[in-house]
């Protein structure tokens, strides 16, 4: 076993960080409060390679593996969160899913596009009334002829207003049954596809949620991914892949707050001397820094595994539900450690907090990874 980073890995991690400090940092806090989604930085990052890293060259991505997917998504989250997920949902849920079970004629239509960020890509699985019970989906897909017809609606759905590209898995079969989901991709400007509600959210502001609306929206069968019946089995192996990126948001989240709290702690003074120096607050860093190290090397490890095309879903569920209780704790530690100016926008831990919360929900809350951990020991 080797815990170095690569040279390779070290200089896409350097090239993330500076792409953050340049093109992020300065308006982090207008994009918050606004709740603008930048789409001209996305552009940048794909220029950079940023939203096609697990994209072979050939169909115009950087053909990186996931260690360097998680030090990118890292790097740009103790800048920004938000953009952080964002990065992380086109990468892992609308990319992959098409470069995993997309054909060769639908790869090549898609990816290049997307790889790029000349397309901003959606996810749609999550709907008003099922959200970890996604087998009880309304949004139904009807075939008729060589076409299949939406209708129903998608929420809290990442880019819903902004992507010009959405994954959507719809009901093709029964209610409840695993296998009577379909996935199919939808252009925007289709007829019948449309955006709805955008979300007014706690935190993760500059990360566009909104609805996605079907009404009688027509699509070729050639928009179909894979087989019918298959889009809830195909969904659950995307998720893999997408708790290691919301693990490495959490990661990212945990390493800002943190280093925000340690440097306040050298500079704060009081009764004499830095509050570093104070028993109850150097106990603090040293749980947030233990507990930081512990998230990485389960993340790494999850990457590992799915670098070498092992099964990661044990292990992706543990790292995701780690991670992001770890990002939860030590963002609020943070603030603690700043005390008043911590409930303040004039230091980053106040949006780290706001930011943080969205880890333990996003991609299967901690309850669901709990399920997932417990059915795979107990087999």
């Amino acid at each position: 076993m080797s815990f170095d980073y690569s040279e390779t890995q070290k200089m896409v991690a350097a090239s993330a960080k500076e792409f953050a400090e340049q093109h992020i940092r300065p308006f982090v806090m207008e994009w918050d409060e606004e709740q603008t989604f930048p789409v001209e930085v996305f552009k940048k990052a794909g220029e950079m390679g940023f939203m096609g890293v697990l994209v072979p060259v050939e169909l115009g991505g950087s053909g990186l593996g996931y260690h360097e997917y998680i030090s990118i998504i890292e790097e740009i989250s103790k800048v920004d969160p938000s953009i952080g997920l964002s990065v992380a949902a086109h990468n892992s849920l609308c990319t992959n899913h098409i470069l995993t079970f997309g054909n060769k004629d639908q790869k090549e239509k898609w990816i290049p596009k997307l790889a790029t960020a000349e397309w901003i890509g959606a996810w749609g699985l999550t709907e008003h009334n099922t959200g970890s019970d996604a087998g009880g989906m309304n949004t139904t897909a009807i075939k008729e002829g060589d076409s299949w017809v939406l209708n129903g609606a998608k929420n809290f759905i990442t880019h819903g207003k902004s992507g010009d590209i959405s994954v959507v898995i719809a009901r093709t079969g029964e209610k409840g049954d695993s296998r009577g989901m379909t996935a199919f991709v939808i252009e925007k400007g289709t007829p019948g596809f449309s955006s709805g509600k955008k979300e007014n959210k706690l935190g993760m502001r500059a990360s566009e949620t909104a609805e996605l609306v079907f009404d009688n929206c027509r699509i070729p069968d050639a928009n179909r991914l894979g087989e019918v019946g298959e889009g809830f089995i195909q969904s659950m192996k995307i998720l893999d892949g997408g708790r290691i990126s919301i693990g490495a948001l959490s990661l990212g989240i945990a390493k800002g707050a943190y280093e925000a709290a340690l440097q306040y702690s050298k500079e704060r003074v009081q009764f004499g001397k830095p509050i570093s120096q104070f028993q109850g607050i150097s106990f603090k860093l040293a749980d947030m820094a233990t507990e930081i190290e512990a998230a990485e090397l389960l993340l790494h490890k999850s990457a590992f595994l799915k670098n070498e095309g092992r099964s990661v879903t044990k292990l992706g569920a543990m790292a995701k539900m780690f991670a992001s209780e770890v990002c939860v704790k030590v963002a609020n530690e943070a603030v603690q450690i700043h005390g008043g100016y911590g409930y303040t926008k004039d230091y980053p831990v106040e949006k780290f907090y706001r930011d943080s919360k969205l880890c333990t929900i996003g991609e299967g809350t901690t309850e669901i990874q709990k399920i997932v951990i417990a059915r795979h020991i107990l087999k």
